[in-house]
């Protein structure tokens, strides 16, 4: 795989920052906690999130440091985001309903979690005068055909734009849009490795690809972004595709594959940047930047080469593919447990 200069860029955050991360229960949320507690040390990390038994849980597993602080909240409470950032210069903002078919039998709660909550992030944050907000999406915001990626879309488009709300020389906002990731919560590999029991593995489609990252890299590459923002701006890393099948090998081998047939809601292959996108995205050595079309606010432009042509960023027609052994190291990698 290629070495990644954010991957391999040593963490470095001021240790003056207050920080706060919602959905810091979340798998992205212990994985960021435990890097930088290892890497440095900020002034105040605040876990903000709506579970209070993860929080216990979280404690237990030994999170826990002088600077750091759990808040019970919700990203539906504005009132109570305004006094968890109370004097917080940074917010990563990871709080999100993620799952797609929960995400479609339930839209409501979707929008409210994943809308309302960005538009709710976006007017706190500049209430309580925080300099920075990071907010992570998905591929799947891309040409979403389902109600998450269309949820994605809108928080997408209010953090870009929450730029213009808070003004020159106000809070900073942007994204990072990434894929799926490996060891994540809801991941299809503890679901591979649980049905090679039976000896039998279920696949929607024997043909489908897509991006894969492990937590540890989703983690550097939000760090990367966050100290290279000038607000506005959605990054996405340049990583490497596998084909469903063949991770299957890789958790279950010798198993039968039985085709289900595309689930609802479900592509055959995921795209992180689209051809409307490329003709505003800068290219960099191991990223995109997509820049925003409206800058009202006076967006600084990167500089760099610019995608030509019918160009698209898709998991199908990707340069980069994960070898047999690429894809086993980043399973052994993922599949490490996240302490501190």
């Amino acid at each position: 795989m290629r070495k990644e200069l954010w991957y391999h860029a040593p963490v470095n955050i001021d240790q003056n920052l207050s920080i706060l991360v919602t959905g810091g229960t979340g798998s992205f949320g212990k994985k960021f906690v435990a890097t930088l507690l290892k890497g440095t040390h900020p002034r105040k990390l605040i876990v903000f999130s709506r579970d209070e038994l993860k929080q216990h849980e979280m404690r237990a597993e030994g999170f826990t440091a002088p600077c750091m602080r759990y808040f019970i909240g919700d990203v539906r409470d504005r009132e109570r985001l305004r006094r968890a950032m109370n004097g917080v210069d940074v917010v990563i903002h990871a709080a999100a309903l993620k799952h797609v078919p929960a995400c479609e039998y339930n839209p409501m709660e979707a929008i409210q979690t994943n809308i309302i909550g960005a538009q709710n992030i976006i007017n706190a944050a500049i209430d309580a005068g925080v300099k920075r907000v990071l907010a992570l999406s998905t591929d799947k915001a891309v040409n979403p055909v389902n109600l998450y990626g269309a949820t994605k879309l809108c928080a997408e488009k209010l953090f870009v734009q929450g730029n213009a709300y808070s003004g020159s020389g106000g809070t900073l906002f942007s994204c990072v849009r990434y894929g799926n990731v490996m060891g994540s919560r809801g991941s299809v590999v503890p679901l591979f490795r649980a049905q090679s029991k039976t000896g039998s593995i279920t696949l929607t489609d024997d043909r489908m690809t897509r991006f894969w990252l492990t937590l540890e890299q989703g983690v550097r590459f939000v760090l990367r972004c966050l100290g290279e923002m000038r607000g506005g701006e959605i990054f996405v890393p340049k990583i490497p595709s596998a084909r469903l099948t063949e991770l299957v090998e890789m958790v279950a081998p010798g198993c039968v594959h039985k085709i289900t047939g595309i689930r609802p809601g479900e592509k055959l292959h995921e795209c992180l940047l689209s051809e409307d996108e490329a003709r505003h995205t800068v290219e960099l050595p191991d990223m995109f930047v997509i820049e925003p079309e409206d800058d009202s606010w006076g967006f600084v432009r990167w500089k760099g080469p610019r995608p030509q042509g019918q160009w698209r960023y898709s998991s199908d027609t990707n340069t980069e593919w994960l070898s047999a052994q690429q894809l086993s190291n980043l399973l052994q990698e993922a599949e490490s447990p996240a302490v501190c």
